[in-house]
């Protein structure tokens, strides 16, 4: 059977939940959100620290507006499990204050690419100011080491600046890109992923936008359909299976850090039914933000219905687990195989047979 060319979960017709998507259906459908990626490729055979092969890259989710110190979004997090390197939650737990774009790597990387957030902050936020203020990068990370030379240490802060300056609106490149480019799931080739989901509240709508670096074990499960011996369909399919993933999400509804934190715990419910298991050694963490809470002009009718009936909360909640569960399919589904250091390969999930399954037990 000819391999299926790469297509999104919906694209295929596998529909995850009830609430509809955004246009995009993608984090940038919360207006004013950006994304950027810069992917390092370079390199075959045994693993010479230092020199290569490099299986790399950074992806940066970028916030509304140029001065995000002078415009702060609202923000939370949740630490699903914490064996990870992330910077700034910290910061987070203790302001809600997103003060930069949030970028992701791989895990010995998060020391370059802090700096590269201060340099581009330096040079294009704070170089009207005549000083520099104290502030909070954010870098989130899951491993690459199994297909890249992890300890040469390739990305360097012009790489992360890099990310920032192209980030971009509209559709996303998903899969193995940017920070995604060695990552996998399951023992198969994954990455970069992004979905969204549109909620009412009050009589407004809104979005809640999720992209995520999926880097994690367990059982591949495709809308409820478990696929534990996929793999066994596939000469190749490599062993490894990851520990790790963030979960970045954006909404335009305006809430508090609190509430914020709150809907970040509910990603895990996306992340539960798409197989992921967590692990001793995994790094999990979900970091969100509001682009309307600090600006008090904007989604008043959302605002008098979540004071006036807190519950109404449920609808983010449902909807970032939706659309964390679809972005994780996602970053499988759009990923293409990748062979790294050694002749490691992370092989692409084989959609005919995903297909073939999913369709047996849903029809």
């Amino acid at each position: 059977m000819n391999p299926m060319r790469r297509q999104r979960a919906r694209d295929l017709g596998i529909v995850i939940g009830d609430l509809p998507t955004g246009p995009l259906n993608a984090i940038t459908d919360v207006p004013g959100v950006r994304v950027g990626h810069v992917s390092l490729v370079q390199g075959t055979g045994p693993l010479r620290i230092g020199h290569g092969p490099v299986r790399t890259g950074v992806t940066a989710i970028v916030p509304p507006g140029v001065d995000w110190w002078s415009n702060p979004m609202e923000a939370g997090n949740f630490v699903i499990n914490g064996a990870g390197t992330t910077a700034g939650l910290s910061f987070l737990d203790e302001y809600h204050r997103l003060e930069t774009p949030i970028l992701l790597t791989n895990t010995l990387s998060v020391g370059s690419v802090y700096e590269g957030i201060v340099q581009y902050m330096v040079e294009h936020v704070f170089g009207d100011l005549g000083h520099v203020p104290w502030f909070n990068p954010v870098v989130g990370e899951t491993s690459d080491a199994y297909l890249n030379d992890i300890g040469g240490l390739h990305v360097r802060p012009h790489h992360a600046m890099a990310a920032i300056a192209a980030a971009a609106g509209g559709a996303v490149d998903e899969g193995s890109v940017g920070g995604g480019v060695a990552m996998g799931a399951f023992g198969w080739k994954a990455g970069i992923g992004t979905s969204s989901r549109v909620v009412e509240i009050g009589g407004e709508r809104a979005t809640v936008g999720v992209l995520v670096q999926s880097n994690f074990g367990g059982t591949l499960t495709v809308d409820g359909v478990r696929m534990p011996d996929l793999a066994a369909d596939v000469s190749g399919a490599d062993e490894p299976a990851g520990a790790s993933i963030m979960i970045i999400y954006a909404t335009d509804i305006p809430l508090c850090g609190a509430h914020l934190d709150r809907i970040a715990r509910r990603a895990t419910f996306g992340l539960a039914r798409s197989g992921g298991s967590g692990g001793h050694g995994s790094g999990d963490y979900v970091i969100g933000f509001s682009t309307t809470w600090r600006q008090t002009g904007q989604k008043q009718g959302m605002r008098r219905a979540l004071q006036e009936n807190e519950a109404r909360i449920d609808g983010p909640f449902v909807a970032i687990a939706e659309a964390t569960e679809e972005a994780i399919l996602n970053s499988l589904f759009m990923a293409t195989t990748v062979t790294g250091r050694d002749d490691h390969q992370r092989r692409a999930v084989p959609l005919n047979q995903v297909l073939e399954r999913w369709r047996a037990a849903r029809h």
